[in-house]
């Protein structure tokens, strides 16, 4: 919906890859385990100290890689792939900009933007974001155009050498920390970030905050480069500081795009019509019960578009005053790692001190969001003093966080959120209507004003001022069953198992060790297991694509080791696998058979007679049963159960946890 009003107004929409095709559907990325313990540099503390751009139009952290001064007065964030051949074709272009306009004019901002079906994407872009952790913004850059150059090339070897020659001093600790995926948040942050102001083909572009997509001629660049050095003189000229011209022009440019896109919305995906029974539970609300409209909001702390949609909430209270009635939903996300600490500490502190006390801790958390990290991870210490402010125990509130106390509450909002896909924040319903987004304070006033119709029509039928919201949503659309499918007759009670072989509740996995989503997946799978333990087990079924060259070589592999030594065996070689889709020609499963001390001449012998070919299609006749054509494919099934609920793909860990739980009360 969104590309096809910024196609609108791009040239040579072709020029992009994957910017023809329609995108999976958006996953929420999961945050890694553990972050980065070398953070990625900050500006020296020498330089001066100029104003955020992090709740820019389209943001821009100090942690991401630039070229160019910050009083540029034309900023150009890429978002980017370096599998991407357009990416690559692009950089000669992008040079030349460097050359023509000088740094002091133009800067170009970079951000990760990994595709799923690029294999080697998003290891690159760890090693690119690896380099600048350790040794700085130049050595990025020297990184970034070895990358490109070597772009057939990509591989962990080639990221090593690389980033020797880019300046990286500590190869041991560069080599460890691609290992162990160190510097994989900040490529999660980039890709979440893409997805909130719509990014979804590569190479994308924002020209202060104005789109322009694809590998496009350099004239194309120059003409929107001109046109943005003009506006930034006349703002300078008209009284606008240097430093703030980047995010005056970007709210001005990204607005403009945002008003085709909420023209697209409202004929295809996001349907502003359609009233759906939003139910409210307990939470935090702000306006009367007998309010004529009611937005209800599923946002995040962390996130810019929420903070920046806040304004145009309170110009919409102080219009509309008793008129309006503000519901709050958490919806914290996976790759924002300071939004639950801090949903967990205004939930604590509402119940210690009121709705007015959660309400002003609210408005504490987006107006003083940087506060909530330090480095790349949150700051717990800001929050709770954040809290305090309010009146909060400040050692309940650090147990509330540590504990994870409100845990229940946190559920129940991503649970309903789940179920009415209101996917991504701030996502909004208006008296059941569905409203996407940080949208111009108009689009809300429209369906505002026409929902008070609406109710005053009620109330002058006899509604009670109290009843309104619930006869306004009455025949509204409810939370669809979530979809199941019959388990397929063909399964083999003999597939890998992985937890208590007794558990009440089976994820079967359909998986192909060559596929980015099903690695992407298993941290999700990991932590069913830590969270459900005796309760949960996961059974894997070979899927291998036709696509993935080395996928049935690596599933007949894992089920030699899984003849040979067992579910040990076979999860140790799974692991590993997943881990590093690159090794899975002949040659590395045999090294790493001998590595997991598997007798290689059985190994050797099973391997190059075909064994086990008949165990991965049987997997397979099971899926073509079910239905099944991707990975990761997932059917959540309860104990004595013949049909189960259907997860498609590397989806939240909410989605799996939520059908758990209801398989879980199904259970035999």
């Amino acid at each position: 919906m969104f590309v096809r009003a910024w196609l609108l107004v791009s040239l040579l929409v072709a020029a992009a890859c994957g910017g023809s095709s329609t995108p999976p559907p958006a996953v929420p990325p999961a945050a890694p385990s553990g972050l980065a313990s070398v953070p990625i540099r900050p500006p020296p503390t020498s330089a001066p100290q100029l104003p955020s751009e992090e709740d820019a139009a389209v943001p821009i952290s100090p942690t991401n890689p630039s070229w160019g001064s910050r009083l540029a007065l034309v900023t150009i964030v890429e978002f980017s792939d370096f599998q991407c051949p357009f990416c690559a074709r692009v950089e000669p272009t992008l040079t030349a900009i460097r050359e023509a306009y000088g740094s002091d004019t133009v800067r170009i901002v970079w951000k990760n933007l990994p595709l799923p079906f690029h294999q080697n994407a998003r290891p690159a872009a760890e090693a690119a974001m690896g380099v600048l952790a350790l040794a700085g913004t130049d050595a990025f850059w020297k990184f970034h155009k070895l990358a490109f150059q070597g772009q057939t090339e990509l591989g962990p070897d080639n990221y090593v050498k690389w980033a020797q020659a880019a300046g990286v001093a500590d190869v041991a600790a560069f080599a460890a920390g691609l290992e162990s995926h160190q510097w994989a948040y900040s490529v999660e942050r980039d890709i979440g970030e893409s997805k909130t102001v719509k990014a979804q083909g590569t190479p994308s572009f924002f020209i202060n905050g104005s789109f322009l997509n694809g590998a496009q001629p350099l004239e194309v660049f120059k003409k929107q480069i001109d046109l943005e050095l003009d506006k930034a003189r006349a703002s300078i000229t008209s009284g606008t500081a240097r430093e703030r011209v980047y995010a005056k022009l970007a709210a001005e440019n990204y607005a403009n795009s945002a008003a085709l896109m909420a023209k697209d919305d409202a004929k295809e995906e996001e349907d502003s019509t359609t009233v759906f029974k939003i139910p409210l539970g307990r939470s935090p609300v702000r306006g009367s019960a007998s309010a004529l409209v009611t937005i209800v909001e599923f946002a995040d702390f962390q996130c810019p578009f929420c903070a920046r949609v806040e304004a145009t909430l309170k110009s919409l209270r102080d219009k509309y005053g008793e008129q309006l009635r503000l519901v709050w939903k958490d919806e914290p996300l996976p790759f924002h790692l300071a939004a639950e600490p801090a949903a967990e500490a205004a939930i604590e502190v509402r119940g210690e001190k009121g709705e007015t006390a959660f309400w002003q801790m609210h408005d504490r958390l987006f107006t003083e969001p940087r506060t909530l990290l330090a480095g790349d991870g949150p700051d717990l210490e800001a929050i709770v003093r954040l809290a305090a402010v309010e009146g909060a125990d400040p050692a309940r509130v650090r147990k509330a966080i540590a504990d994870k106390t409100h845990r229940r509450e946190l559920d129940a909002d991503e649970d309903l959120a789940n179920d009415f896909q209101a996917n991504g924040t701030p996502h909004f319903f208006i008296n059941g209507r569905r409203l996407v987004g940080a949208q111009p304070q108009a689009v809300f006033e429209k369906i505002v004003d026409e929902e008070i119709v609406k109710a005053r029509r009620l109330l002058a039928a006899g509604t009670k001022p109290s009843d309104l919201y619930a006869a306004l949503i009455k025949d509204g659309k409810p939370a669809p069953e979530p979809e199941q499918r019959a388990l397929p007759q063909a399964l083999a009670p003999s597939d890998p198992v992985r937890g208590d072989a007794s558990a009440r509740v089976t994820v079967h996995e359909w998986a192909d060790f060559q596929c980015p989503y099903c690695a992407r997946a298993e941290a999700t799978l990991v932590r069913l297991l830590k969270d459900y333990p005796h309760r949960v087990k996961i059974v894997w079924h070979d899927l291998p694509l036709p696509m993935h060259p080395d996928a049935l070589l690596a599933a007949r592999a894992a089920r030699e080791a899984y003849a040979q030594g067992g579910s040990v065996a076979f999860w140790a070689m799974h692991d590993e696998m997943l881990a590093h889709p690159d090794k899975l020609k002949r040659d590395d499963l045999d090294d790493l058979a001998r590595a997991k001390k598997i007798n290689i001449d059985r190994w050797a012998a099973a391997l190059d007679a075909g064994e086990h070919s008949n165990v991965v299609q049987a997997s397979k006749v099971a899926a073509d049963d079910a239905g099944i054509t991707g990975t990761p494919f997932f059917l959540i099934a309860s104990r004595g159960a013949t049909r189960a609920y259907v997860v498609t793909g590397a989806q939240a860990y909410s989605r799996f946890r939520q059908l758990i739980e209801r398989a879980l009360s199904e259970a035999k």
